[in-house]
């Protein structure tokens, strides 16, 4: 049997006998985690910054006069989309943020017509 597929014993019991035997307790990060490969490591933190990759935002940044209109897009700065799909929207007139948000239904459909923004679920308005 490999001591890969050795059945764990919990935590305080692994403590236990290590006090008893008076060797010291195992505490590497190897212990917490199985060792993963390293391009499969390179690739998850790639997707996650989109590293070489043209992020969701920046495709909205570029197509948001043309989504709103231009008096609209003046006075309002997509920020960021969450993991939920929301985009965060910065608005710095109130009439403008209310334009959006009347308009919210529509502007999520246009904009889940983009590349790449099809995950875009709502939009979330602040002042700024």
């Amino acid at each position: 049997m490999a001591d890969d597929d050795a059945p764990r014993l919990p935590k305080a019991a692994e403590d236990l006998i290590s006090d008893f035997l008076q060797v010291p307790r195992d505490d590497s990060p190897a212990r917490r985690r199985p060792t993963q490969p390293l391009s499969t490591l390179m690739e998850t933190l790639l997707n996650k910054y989109q590293i070489g990759r043209e992020a969701p935002e920046h495709t909205v940044r570029e197509h948001w006069a043309e989504v709103v209109g231009g008096a609209n897009a003046a006075y309002s700065h997509p920020l960021q989309i969450d993991p939920r799909g929301r985009l965060l929207v910065l608005t710095s007139h109130a009439v403008v943020r209310n334009e959006l948000f009347i308009h919210r239904a529509a502007i999520v459909e246009k904009l889940r017509k983009l590349q790449g923004c099809g995950h875009i679920r709502e939009l979330h308005l602040r002042a700024g």
